[in-house]
C-alpha cells in the first residue's frame, strides 16, 4: 500500500487522524476485501480530494461532512459493493473508464485479449476490428488508443452500457470507435473484419463465484454463459466466420478452465492456426485462431 506520507500528502490530515481513519475502516473491511486498508485509504483520497487549499493546509482532521461522506462510502464497501462502481470509474490499460452497475468492471485478466489482439493489428495497416459485448469500452478504447488508424466497432445489447462507452470515448477524445447496438455479431454488417475481439459471459449457471459479494453487483447477463458456461462462445465462433475476412482472426476470452472447449470449438468450425495464452496469473485465458477461407461459412 502507499505510506502513509503520501496518503498525508494527498489527504492533508496528520498522521495519527490518518492512521485512526484507515485502522478503523480497514477493521470494518476486513471480512469483505482482500485489501481493506488500501480500499479505505482510495476511498479517503476521494473524500478528500475537493477540499479548499485553506482547509488542507489549516486542518489536520476530517470536518463533519467529511467524515458522514467516508462514513457512507465504507458502509456501502462494507456490504460488498466493489470500489469501482462506488468511485464510478476504474483503470484499464492505464486509461480511466467511467464504469456503472450497468457494464462489467474491467479487470487486469482482459489486458491479455487486448495483448493478443494488437499483435495482429499491424501498426501501420488500416483495418477493420469488432470488439463484440463492449460494456464500458474498455477493450475497444484501448485498442483504439494504441491503433488509432484502424476503425473500431464495438456492440453491445444493452443501451445503457453503450451509454457508458459514449461517455468514455467522449473522455478519451477518440474518432475511430462507433458503437452499434445489438446482440453480438447481429450489429453488424456481413463480412469485411480482419480482427474480432470478445470478452462474452463464461460464467456457468452453477458456479459458486457467481455468490462473491462484489460479483453479485455486476450485471448477471454480461457474467452467465448458461449451463455450462459456454453458450456465447459458441455463438460467436459459429457466427464470427460470416463476418470475417479471408485470414481474419477471432480472439476471445474465456475462463480459466474453458481454455480445451474453445479451442475444441475453433477447430470444428473449421479455424486455423488455434492456440490459447496464459494471463499474468498463469491460467489460460484468450483463444484465438484464423479464419481462412473467403466467404466459405455463407
Amino acid at each position: 500500500m502507499p505510506t502513509f506520507e503520501l496518503s498525508r500528502a494527498i489527504c492533508g490530515l496528520d498522521k495519527a487522524t490518518l492512521e485512526s481513519l484507515l485502522a478503523a475502516a480497514a477493521q470494518r473491511l476486513h471480512d469483505i476485501s482482500a485489501t481493506p486498508v488500501l480500499d479505505a485509504q482510495v476511498l479517503l483520497r476521494d473524500v478528500v480530494r475537493g477540499r479548499a487549499p485553506s482547509a488542507q493546509n489549516s486542518t489536520g482532521v476530517l470536518s463533519t461532512g467529511e467524515r458522514d461522506a467516508f462514513e457512507a462510502l465504507i458502509e456501502r464497501r462494507s456490504c460488498g459493493e466493489p470500489v469501482a462502481y462506488i468511485r464510478g470509474e476504474r483503470e484499464f490499460w492505464s486509461l480511466s473508464f467511467f464504469v456503472t452497475r450497468a457494464t462489467l468492471i474491467p479487470r487486469p485478466d482482459t489486458e491479455t485479449l487486448v495483448e493478443r489482439a494488437l499483435i495482429h493489428i499491424p501498426t501501420t495497416d488500416v483495418l477493420d476490428v469488432a470488439d463484440l459485448g463492449t460494456g464500458c469500452g474498455a477493450i475497444a478504447l484501448a485498442l483504439a488508443t494504441e491503433r488509432p488508424h484502424c476503425r473500431i466497432a464495438a456492440t453491445d445489447r444493452s443501451p445503457d452500457a453503450l451509454a457508458v462507452a459514449a461517455l468514455n470515448i467522449q473522455r478519451h477524445n477518440l474518432e475511430n470507435v462507433a458503437l452499434r447496438e445489438g446482440d453480438w455479431l447481429h450489429a453488424l454488417p456481413d463480412s469485411g473484419y480482419n480482427v474480432i475481439v470478445s470478452n462474452p459471459p463464461y460464467v456457468a449457471a452453477d458456479d459458486p463465484h457467481l455468490n462473491a459479494p462484489e460479483v453479485r453487483y455486476e450485471p448477471r447477463d454480461a457474467l452467465l454463459g448458461g449451463a455450462d458456461g459456454l453458450d456465447a462462445l459458441r455463438q460467436i465462433i459459429e457466427t464470427a466466420r460470416t463476418h470475417l475476412r479471408q485470414n481474419g482472426y477471432l480472439l476471445v476470452e474465456h475462463g480459466y478452465d474453458q481454455g480445451g472447449d474453445a479451442r475444441a470449438l475453433f477447430s470444428a468450425h473449421g479455424y486455423t492456426r488455434v492456440a490459447s495464452y496464459r494471463d499474468l496469473a498463469g491460467n489460460e485465458r484468450v483463444t484465438e485462431a484464423l479464419w481462412p477461407y473467403r466467404n466459405r461459412a455463407k
